[in-house]
């Protein structure tokens, strides 16, 4: 028999050899988080990618170098995938796109009418704006996306610093406690400090300490008290005494906190004129220059017309107002705001379900269609086939008090049917942005009612923890154990959520035989899954691994959460009344100021409309001549035909009041709350609610009102 080598028989009992002393264990659990993290940050592209790595390289433009600085920053910051030439490249084609698309149409329109007159000078005009901003904002989309993630992982910068400076107080290890930060914040900052170690596993960095270095640096001219914190951090591993250690490391959290502090307060003074600007611009002088359309429209003989208004009210100014609050909430400094995930919420599912919006579509669609009849009735065979009239008079509807015109107030002329310019109609009309705006409003609150509520519980559950968590710091100071501690301090905050809490910590241990950690965090019966709160998760976490550490560790460390609590709590009020005092302002103007304004311009339009209409009427019977004289030379110089009908007047001014609700309800969420999908949804329905209801009321009786006055004062006058 040959003799086996010794070579070969390592290679054939070496792998049995390693599975027996299972020597690759921890190999695999890299493998494990090597993978998971795979899993988090190859994300599907996004929209901007796919568009960036396709349309992109058409052309190749190389940029500039400090253009090319700058860009690569962005896309690094956004995690974009993406090129800078190829950003840049987009943006170029993007302009080219939309202008020769502009100019091919323009010319065809030309050529098919036959005659240079027919030049659509006004298209023509909105495509070249349209490209050149679409070059803009494709140039600086990956700065706003840098921008946008910045602001989302900037309010949560002050939960790291704590978890970190928390876990180092007992366990003074750097790398453990990044861990510990990374698995109980949320994305986006929990991927970046996953990326820390990410970078050092694929051999990016050598240290954790050299690639923390680096990341932080992305944050410097943005956050500079968050580097100068860290920094404290890792300078506290080199303190030989342990008291000093602990001091160096509050100190550090307290650099964060005085530093977020400083910036909401500069940001606060000089973001209140910004906000004023963009409502009086925005709000105000468009809205009083409403007042003057119906006028001017019939001095100009049809020059203005219902497009025009449409596109000046419902897309140019809502686009200015979102350009202007895009810069003043590019001066909102991070480190501040909600930082709730969405999507960890149970009731998630809730949320993105689009049944609210089928059950809103339902609810308003008799609305939208009683809003659209004057138009039904003038040009769709539907009257006819019920055998009625296309229009009524206001006698025969028995509303003589109201004029001699019609209901809907068509007029044909010889260039085709012109109105609606009736009171009938106008009233219905309001149905149409009230119907929208109740949309949005009743699909958004069922959306969000529940999720809010449990926001709401919740955040009345951690302001109560705070005091509870000192507590259960005292009794585990004093020696009892952590499976006895639940239920004395449950027994103390009896009628409290944090008794609630700490109630079902107590009966899983006593009654279903649980440990601390499955007490609290069992899947199925853990009380967690019943309170769900990232600070109350953390508190437990870090109770949990203290207590391994001995009773009087775990309680230092519930004490100093704690005492680190109440001072997060004082900043976080005295941030609120900072910030109440800019969005109260705005608030008020938008739900309250904007519909009433708005609501007495329709009405002064309607009346002026309502005015020259029966002097419109006078003048064709014949009707006044002899009490008030002609009205042929008043009549040249307003072309009643050729008003724009306040029909659709008040229809563009109902959806130009949704579209700045939505975009200033947005800006003042992003400015409390920082990157808060749920809040800005559950607030655009209430503000929509509250602002256009009352529109429609100040509209409806400013209408009314002085259609009367003027039908009966004109009534005396034309006799």
């Amino acid at each position: 028999m040959k003799r086996e080598s010794v070579e070969e028989v390592l290679r054939k009992y070496g792998a049995k050899i390693e599975t027996q002393i299972n020597s690759s264990g921890d190999s695999k659990n890299y493998s494990q988080s090597y993978e998971k993290f795979k899993g988090e940050i190859s994300r599907e592209y996004t929209t901007y990618e796919r568009w960036a790595n396709s349309l992109g390289n058409f052309i190749h433009i190389k940029p500039s170098k400090g253009d090319e600085e700058k860009m690569t920053k962005s896309l690094n910051s956004a995690h974009l995938a993406v090129e800078p030439w190829q950003a840049i490249s987009l943006s170029v084609m993007g302009f080219l796109t939309v202008f020769l698309i502009g100019i091919f149409i323009s010319v065809g329109i030309t050529l098919v009418s036959g005659g240079i007159e027919s030049f659509p000078l006004l298209f023509f005009f909105l495509v070249i704006t349209f490209s050149i901003f679409l070059f803009y904002f494709l140039n600086q989309y990956p700065e706003r996306l840098a921008n946008k993630w910045r602001l989302k992982a900037s309010s949560q910068m002050v939960p790291a610093i704590l978890y970190i400076v928390v876990y180092m107080r007992h366990t003074p290890n750097l790398e453990r406690a990044i861990q510990f930060a990374s698995e109980h914040l949320q994305y986006p900052l929990a991927l970046d400090f996953k990326k820390i170690f990410y970078d050092v596993e694929v051999g990016k960095y050598s240290t954790i300490k050299e690639s923390l270095d680096h990341y932080l640096e992305s944050w410097r001219g943005y956050s500079t008290e968050f580097i100068e914190g860290f920094h404290l951090i890792e300078s506290s591993l080199f303190e030989p005494d342990s008291s000093r250690r602990i001091s160096t490391l509050e100190k550090g959290l307290q650099v964060v906190l005085d530093g977020v502090y400083e910036k909401m307060l500069k940001f606060s003074h000089s973001v209140r004129s910004p906000l004023t600007n963009v409502y009086m611009l925005g709000v105000v002088l468009p809205t009083l220059g409403l007042a003057l359309i119906p006028l001017a429209s019939a001095m100009i003989g049809g020059i203005l017309t219902y497009i025009h208004v449409f596109i000046l009210f419902n897309l140019i100014i809502p686009f200015m107002v979102f350009y202007l609050t895009d810069k003043v909430l590019g001066m909102r400094p991070g480190g501040y705001g909600e930082t709730t995930l969405l999507e960890k919420n149970p009731l998630y599912p809730r949320y993105k379900s689009q049944v609210h919006y089928h059950k809103a579509f339902w609810i308003i669609l008799p609305f939208l269609i009683l809003s659209l009849i004057p138009l039904i009735f003038q040009f769709t065979p539907i009257p006819a086939s019920l055998d009625l009239a296309k229009d009524f008079s206001f006698s025969e509807l028995g509303l003589s008090f109201l004029g001699s015109g019609n209901f809907f107030g068509f007029i044909s002329t010889p260039t085709g049917i012109k109105g609606p310019f009736g009171l009938g109609a106008l009233l219905l009309g309001m149905l149409f942005p009230l119907s929208i705006a109740f949309y949005f409003s009743i699909a958004y609150n069922g959306k969000t009612k529940e999720l809010i509520i449990e926001r709401e519980k919740t955040k009345e559950l951690e302001s109560e923890f705070n005091n509870s968590l000192f507590q259960l710091g005292n009794r585990l100071g004093n020696g009892v154990p952590p499976e006895l501690v639940f239920g004395k301090v449950a027994e103390s905050n009896r009628g409290l959520r944090t008794g609630e809490f700490f109630g079902k910590v107590n009966y899983n241990i006593r009654q279903m035989g649980m440990s601390v950690e499955k007490a609290i965090f069992d899947r199925t019966r853990g009380a967690i899954r019943f309170f769900p709160s990232d600070l109350i998760a953390t508190s437990m976490r870090v109770l949990i691994e203290s207590s391994k550490k001995g009773l009087k560790i775990a309680a230092v460390s519930l004490m100093s959460i704690s005492e680190y609590l109440k001072n997060l709590d004082k900043i976080t009020m005295r941030l609120r009344d900072l910030l109440a005092e800019i969005t109260s302002d705005m608030k008020s103007n938008m739900t309250f100021l904007a519909p009433l304004l708005s609501g007495i311009v329709v009405g002064l339009a309607a009346m002026i409309t309502s005015i020259l209409g029966m002097l419109y009427i006078a003048n064709l019977s014949g009707a006044g001549a002899t009490n008030w004289g002609s009205f042929n030379n008043f009549l040249d110089i307003l072309q009643y035909q050729d008003m724009i009908p306040p029909y659709f007047l008040q229809i563009s001014v109902g959806i130009y009041l949704i579209e700045i609700i939505f975009i200033l309800t947005s800006t003042l969420v992003t400015i409390n709350s920082g990157e808060d999908k749920l809040e800005m949804t559950n607030k655009v329905g209430i503000n929509l609610k509250k602002g256009m209801s009352l529109y429609f009321i100040v509209a409806l009786l400013s209408v009314v009102a002085l259609s009367i006055l003027s039908a009966t004062v004109l009534g005396n006058l034309l006799g």
